[in-house]
């Protein structure tokens, strides 16, 4: 009875201890290709701001209502291209949120 009762208890430490590791998993939550265009819109925007003296600064303006257009359209991957393209031609890396 005793070795029954310290092999339930050892089973219900190693679920939990599982489900301890899927709760944290799941806490993290990948960010949605709608919340990326977003973040990579207001960088062309900050980056447009910084940058208003560049050469390309037009060019950069009508990528991003490119990209803004594909984002809204449910084409994401095709809008963060576009508005990545926009903060390239204006000189600027994109940040990638932590995920």
């Amino acid at each position: 009875m005793q070795r029954f009762s310290i092999s339930l208890m050892g089973a219900l430490l190693g679920i939990s201890l599982v489900t301890a590791a899927v709760g944290e998993t799941d806490a993290k939550a990948a960010i949605t290709r709608s919340e990326r265009c977003s973040s990579v819109s207001r960088q062309v925007d900050e980056a447009l701001e910084t940058h208003a003296a560049a050469t390309q600064v037009t060019a950069a303006k009508a990528l991003q209502r490119k990209g803004n257009r594909f984002c809204a359209n449910k084409k994401q991957a095709q809008g963060i291209r576009m508005l990545a393209n926009a903060l390239k031609l204006l000189g600027v890396t994109p940040i990638d949120p932590v995920q």
